[in-house]
């Protein structure tokens, strides 16, 4: 039985809601801390994922397509470089760790690594309920007044009209990032966001619908990816990127710049002014911000010239350019693009439009409900958070939010990515034992914690 539910009157000391890369880091840092501590100084922990199984940014393992990150950066080796939850072990026990090292490489294939988090979540498939979906989290007060915990109530997997309620004295949110589309875009058979790439152009080719033009909107890592695939994919179809720079920028992944991704980074940066900040990702904006691997740029480049001269260029570049419209008929679309330097405008006919135009945090106030007002705010209206990422909350409320993304404001540029991922998750684990206070009464306060609920659809989502 799962373990969130072997004991339904406890009260959990930590209930993470998503579970990608951060919090399944999380759950090895709790996992590893309960081997070795005494019964009463263990963590009582669970996860909930609203996904049928593990699954980090599936549509875009191209199978070629190489992490930006070196594996020594994977769930655990920054933190505890002694963990068997490593890259390395993970190699080991796939029987592959010569062959990876005669690679010569830092950087494994993005495919490979989700089989290692894949991996590393089986390990600790105890701790997480798939298929659960997280529908509002509610303060809960206790005898003296102070919000001691907070009850996440989630849709019965199987039965939506259903929810079911859990107690914690703390929740980790690391729910991603969702697709960011410009304004008044409908997805489509037509038009896509890259996260549905690989999927979308498996299906396109099995089904062997004619495909005679691809747009791609975008500059950065995921548009030039999301072109070469689909060059790749298509061989008979012109696949053209639209964007507003004249080239694709490098991705800056010098020594000196990619310091801005150290653990010891954080601290500077959140020691600073508002303004030092807004500095800091100004200046580093191009290690991570629309910018492209160097070894990328180059084999497009490449391609696009022997494509010229051999009379056939089926990639193509409308550089300086926007989409301004797109009409969607029967058989094609019909995309407007106009070149920003003298204003011309041509309309494209279409098969495809790929939305390769980033991610953005998912709204925290949606998915607290009535607990986001606990959380304290800054002068620009953003969460206040502590630098064991934390949040800050008013004065009678003990129970505890830890964030692991949508901190760039207070953590930097490694919010979102898996650069810190190991350490952030040691660094919420000290903070969970050094809040821990005696709760010996909540056995009593704290009855009938795990319950199943018939609840009408729109009463769960008011929730």
């Amino acid at each position: 039985m799962n373990a969130l539910h072997d004991e339904p009157d406890a009260v959990l000391d930590v209930l993470g809601i998503g579970f990608g890369p951060s919090n399944l880091a999380l759950a090895i840092a709790i996992e590893e801390h309960n081997a070795q501590a005494a019964p009463e100084n263990r963590i009582r922990a669970g996860f909930l994922e609203r996904q049928p199984s593990f699954g980090w940014h599936r549509g875009m393992l191209i199978e070629d397509a190489t992490m930006q990150v070196s594996f020594l950066k994977d769930l655990v080796t920054m933190r505890n470089p002694t963990s068997d939850f490593s890259f390395l072990c993970f190699l080991r026990e796939r029987d592959r760790m010569v062959d990876f090292l005669n690679a010569k490489t830092l950087f494994p294939l993005r495919i490979e690594f989700h089989e290692y988090f894949e991996w590393a979540a089986d390990r600790v498939a105890h701790l997480v309920d798939y298929s659960d979906e997280v529908v509002s989290v509610e303060p809960v007060t206790g005898p003296d007044g102070e919000i001691r915990w907070l009850d996440v109530v989630s849709r019965v997997p199987g039965a939506p009209e259903r929810t079911i309620t859990r107690r914690a004295r703390n929740i980790s949110v690391a729910v991603g990032l969702e697709p960011h589309l410009p304004p008044d875009t409908a997805l489509s058979d037509r038009i896509w966001h890259n996260s549905q790439l690989v999927p979308r152009v498996r299906e396109l080719n099995t089904s062997g619908a004619p495909v005679g033009r691809v747009l791609v909107l975008g500059a950065g890592q995921s548009g030039a990816e999301a072109l070469d695939y689909l060059h790749r994919s298509f061989p008979e179809a012109e696949i053209c990127a639209v964007f507003a720079k004249y080239g694709y920028t490098p991705a800056d992944d010098s020594p000196f710049a990619n310091r801005i991704f150290d653990p010891e980074a954080v601290d500077v940066y959140f020691r600073s002014t508002t303004e030092v900040k807004q500095s800091l990702v100004d200046y580093h904006r191009s290690t991570n911000y629309s910018v492209v691997d160097m070894d990328l740029i180059e084999s497009l480049y490449a391609t696009m010239y022997r494509e010229k001269v051999q009379g056939r260029e089926r990639l193509r570049l409308r550089n300086v350019s926007r989409i301004r419209d797109v009409r969607s008929l029967d058989d094609h679309l019909e995309v407007t693009v106009e070149y920003l330097p003298t204003g011309e405008r041509e309309v494209l006919s279409a098969d495809l439009l790929v939305h390769a135009t980033g991610y953005r945090p998912r709204d925290l106030d949606t998915l607290l409900g009535r607990t986001a007002k606990l959380c304290l705010r800054d002068d620009r209206d953003a969460v206040r958070v502590g630098r064991d990422h934390r949040v800050e909350l008013t004065p009678d409320v003990t129970a505890g939010i830890y964030l692991q993304g949508a901190t760039e404001h207070t953590h930097g540029l490694t919010s979102t990515l898996l650069s810190t991922t190991a350490v952030r998750s040691g660094e919420i684990l000290d903070s969970l034992i050094a809040h821990r206070t005696d709760h010996l009464t909540d056995a009593t306060d704290a009855a009938d914690l795990t319950r199943v609920t018939e609840t009408a659809d729109a009463a769960v989502r008011a929730g």
